[in-house]
């Protein structure tokens, strides 16, 4: 599995992004809230590694500049291969330079960053739907556009093992 970086949501949007998946649920379509272990939660990964030592990377982590709560704004949704589906986040220049700034740590520390995570790479995205099939795109779109657009605060961050959907929080947003 993989240990990710993630900017997790207020109260309110992490409300909001659970009744979609609930919606969605309704709908026929199997969200992230009921995928695997049934343990994850809305969020922003900054950086996903394959292979990791949680000691060095809580302490490059923790070791990065406090960068405050991040304001994201969701305006549209997307698809990856295999059928993963999400809200896609407007991303400014300081959210750019943030995650680059947790990429080259990590990197410097010897973690193995996932490829779609490498600087130049991300695509901010907050996952609603693992593994939509192309038939249900259709109500995929329907019940997401119902939502959007989506502000949310992401006023905290934790290392989350997407195996597990076991946490560590930051005492930071990094």
């Amino acid at each position: 599995m993989a240990l990710a970086v993630c900017l997790l949501f207020d109260p309110p949007a992490e409300a909001a992004v659970r009744r979609l998946w609930n919606r969605l649920e309704e709908r026929g379509i199997a969200s992230l809230g009921s995928h695997t272990h049934g343990r994850h939660v809305p969020h922003v990964s900054l950086a996903v590694l394959r292979r990791w030592d949680l000691d060095e990377v809580r302490a490059t982590v923790e070791a990065l500049p406090d960068g405050g709560p991040v304001q994201l704004r969701f305006d549209g949704m997307g698809t990856f291969p295999r059928g993963r589906s999400w809200l896609i986040a407007a991303v400014g220049a300081r959210l750019a330079a943030r995650q680059e700034r947790i990429a080259a740590a990590l990197q410097a520390a010897g973690a193995d960053l996932h490829r779609s995570y490498t600087p130049g790479s991300w695509v901010p995205h907050c996952t609603v739907a693992p593994r939509v099939p192309l038939d249900a795109l259709g109500v995929l779109a329907a019940t997401v556009y119902e939502v959007l657009p989506l502000a949310a605060l992401a006023d905290r961050a934790a290392l989350i093992d997407s195996g597990t959907g076991e946490q560590w929080p930051l005492p930071h947003v990094p």
